[in-house]
């Protein structure tokens, strides 16, 4: 059973995220994923990568693919039986156009000897359904 502490812990870390992507601190992301985080943004058209320096770089690279913004809401934290603890959060971005964006996060986060980080992250587009 995750403990309030360990709750608080994560919710904090998402909305660390935020700060550091919105602010673009790319040397800081080490607070929030680990060494051999997976971040699957393929909903967003861009390629899965398998390292924090992997991130660091396709982020730097362009820094137009980024919203103004990001805000994560609804985060609902759960543990499998293995004690694989997830989170699942909706996403809230901001453009340089004012334009306003919303996605789902599906994560797996780990406690670490820094503190929890980000594991396993993809990034879902929400979309209207076809009609």
């Amino acid at each position: 059973m995750i403990d309030v502490a360990d709750r608080l812990a994560i919710h904090e870390l998402f909305a660390l995220y935020g700060h550091i992507i919105d602010e673009r601190r790319w040397s800081e992301m080490e607070l929030v994923f680990t060494d051999d985080v997976t971040y699957d943004a393929t909903d967003f058209g861009h390629e899965i990568t398998t390292s924090l320096d992997a991130l660091r770089t396709h982020w730097m690279s362009d820094l137009s693919m980024h919203p103004l913004a990001h805000h994560a809401t609804n985060i609902v934290i759960s543990e499998d039986p293995d004690g694989t603890v997830r989170a699942l959060s909706k996403a809230i971005g901001v453009g340089v156009k004012g334009r306003v964006g919303s996605g789902v996060y599906r994560d797996i986060v780990v406690k670490t000897d820094a503190g929890w980080r980000l594991k396993y992250r993809r990034a879902e587009l929400r979309r209207p359904s076809p009609s």
